[in-house]
């Protein structure tokens, strides 16, 4: 069926203003589940006329007759898909985008009532609606993915993890390999975590934000770290080797000899090499210098 303006209105109109004219403003749900119970179903006769009409002349009333007398089967198809969370009204929303779309794809002349070839438009709609909402995170995107994960949430017992036994025997009913079963089961099970913590007065209340971000893990804090590692390693000793056996035995006895800086003091290198401690200190500060500027070509 060509394109026109009148078949592109059918799916630009939302259901709900689609059917006002017929049902009315309908408040909430319970009374437009209500009110498309109530609309007339179609004999085959008037099936196939209307779905004529809008194939051959773009006639939209036809296509409206057409979708709102099949409206009640969104709803019945939108029920089944309850567990999963989502508003019935979101669930029965898109299945009537799906209604719309197979409405203007229907052959009258293929011999298919109008209500099989509808299903499989009215839950590819609901499907897609319910992997973009039911996890931040998609838990399927492939094909074969999609059929699994609706074949394993229809077929699957309880929230319970399920034992290998019931594995293999989902397996072996849906003709795929345990791991995969496996696998969905995992991502099904997963829950979505807010990133930061509610906005509550309670100072221990910690989220995810609070922990995933480390200063630690920032490029100028791992080049900092790594220059840090190659002073201590490399540079350090290459200072060291600068010096007089005299003057390496000094500092290495004063800040080198105990992780927490406690050293020889002047006096006990005093001792040591008979000498006072003032020249000690003289001797030291000297060899500072020395490995200070041994040291600047690794900063």
């Amino acid at each position: 069926m060509k394109a026109s303006s009148s078949s592109t209105a059918l799916l630009t109109t939302s259901p709900k203003s689609l059917s006002l004219g017929v049902i009315g403003n309908i408040g909430n749900i319970d009374a437009y589940i209500s009110a498309v119970n109530r609309l007339p179903m179609l004999s085959q006769e008037e099936e196939i006329s209307l779905a004529k009409r809008l194939r051959d002349n773009n006639d939209l009333a036809a296509a409206q007759s057409l979708v709102l007398s099949h409206l009640r089967l969104v709803v019945s198809i939108a029920r089944g898909y309850l567990g999963y969370g989502l508003p019935h009204a979101d669930l029965i929303q898109e299945g009537n985008i799906g209604l719309m779309k197979a409405v203007k794809r229907f052959d009258p002349d293929q011999g298919v009532r109008l209500v099989s070839y509808a299903m499989h438009w009215i839950k590819a709609e609901i499907h897609e609606y319910i992997l973009k909402n039911w996890r931040l995170v998609k838990v399927a995107t492939t094909k074969a993915q999609r059929k699994l994960f609706f074949n394993l949430r229809s077929q699957k017992e309880g929230l319970d993890a399920m034992t290998p036994a019931q594995v293999e025997a989902m397996s072996k009913s849906l003709n795929v390999k345990k791991e995969e079963v496996v696998e969905m089961e995992m991502r099904m099970s997963g829950r979505d975590i807010a990133l930061e913590a509610p906005s509550d007065d309670d100072d221990e209340t910690f989220a995810p934000i609070a922990y995933l971000s480390s200063d630690a893990n920032e490029p100028s804090k791992v080049l900092e770290a790594q220059q840090y590692d190659r002073l201590q390693s490399e540079g350090l000793e290459a200072a060291l080797g600068k010096l007089d056996p005299r003057s390496r035995r000094i500092v290495e006895a004063r800040w080198l000899a105990n992780d927490d800086g406690s050293g020889a003091t002047l006096h006990d290198l005093a001792d040591e090499f008979g000498v006072s401690a003032e020249r000690i200190r003289q001797i030291e500060s000297v060899a500072l210098k020395k490995m200070k500027g041994a040291l600047a070509e690794y900063v």
